[in-house]
């Protein structure tokens, strides 16, 4: 019987195989293997390319104007086609899993998106002219490469769920308080040193995931009446944070065990989160997992 490492490195090197064979497809020939011939509007408005290995957007998928989700998830895209802007009533668009190192303006010309998913890519930046997306909602960046916190964040003023957890920030800006719809912030695997003052005027706010950070001092969240659940655990830190009555603490001090503490964690932010975000599955699976 082969073990579990025998058959990762067997799949591994089915799909170096793979990726060998396709580089010496033609590039025409190539796509249609891949994504197939791109002719007719699907019927649910969804186009899914997931996972096929693509290093360009087929062109042909930008003719169906009335698309109203993209799923380009667990590619090797680092750019997209001018063409994309053409997707007038696009409302989800999942690029997370790929190579961008840059946001493609044309993605910010998409009047209608207002769920977004970056995630794991090599982000550092993004474009000024990402604020153009006044739909916006749901904005994924976690595990990107974000020393600094982008600032052109602050001026998207519908968003309502902002997740941007194992970058290398160390604050947040004063503008944050700007985001005055925002009801989860998701932060985990960061460098703050404090808790972010700014949060604190943020009454609005239902959920603060501050893990696995390096702070060392909680201020009173007693007046947040808004908060739902806060999340503070793996921190240096010699308190546990005052919250109202009914505010879930996940973290050393909290009132619950380790293992009721991880429970109350995965059903409250899940909970929480579907209350203002439709739920991508990969990443609801990271959330529940």
């Amino acid at each position: 019987m082969w073990s579990k490492s025998g058959v990762s490195e067997t799949v591994r090197k089915m799909g170096n195989a793979m990726r060998s064979i396709l580089a010496f497809i033609p590039s025409e020939r190539c796509q249609r293997f891949l994504v197939g011939d791109l002719k007719e509007m699907p019927l649910d408005r969804t186009l899914d390319l997931s996972s096929r290995q693509l290093r360009k957007l087929p062109v042909a998928a930008c003719v169906f104007n009335e698309l109203v989700k993209l799923y380009l998830s667990d590619n090797n895209l680092s750019s997209l086609p001018a063409e994309v802007q053409s997707l007038r009533n696009l409302q989800l668009l999942a690029l997370d899993f790929n190579c961008f190192e840059e946001l493609p303006l044309a993605i910010c010309r998409l009047p209608q998106l207002s769920i977004l998913y970056l995630g794991n890519n090599r982000l550092y930046h993004l474009p000024i002219e990402l604020r153009e997306l006044r739909e916006l909602s749901t904005l994924w960046l976690e595990t990107n490469c974000f020393t600094i916190f982008p600032k052109v964040v602050c001026e998207l003023s519908n968003l309502k769920t902002l997740h941007l957890g194992y970058n290398q920030i160390r604050s947040l800006p004063k503008e944050f308080g700007q985001l005055q719809e925002l009801r989860s912030i998701w932060l985990a695997g960061n460098q703050l040193s404090e808790f972010p003052p700014v949060l604190l005027e943020m009454h609005s706010l239902a959920v603060i995931d501050v893990d696995r950070n390096r702070i060392r001092y909680f201020p009173s969240l007693s007046h947040m009446q808004g908060l739902k659940l806060v999340i503070y655990d793996h921190n240096p830190c010699v308190n546990a944070p005052a919250v109202a009555e009914g505010v879930k603490r996940v973290g050393r001090w909290a009132d619950s065990s380790d293992d009721e503490q991880e429970d109350v964690s995965s059903k409250a932010a899940s909970e929480t989160t579907a209350e203002v975000v439709e739920i991508h599955p990969e990443e609801q699976h990271n959330i529940q997992g």
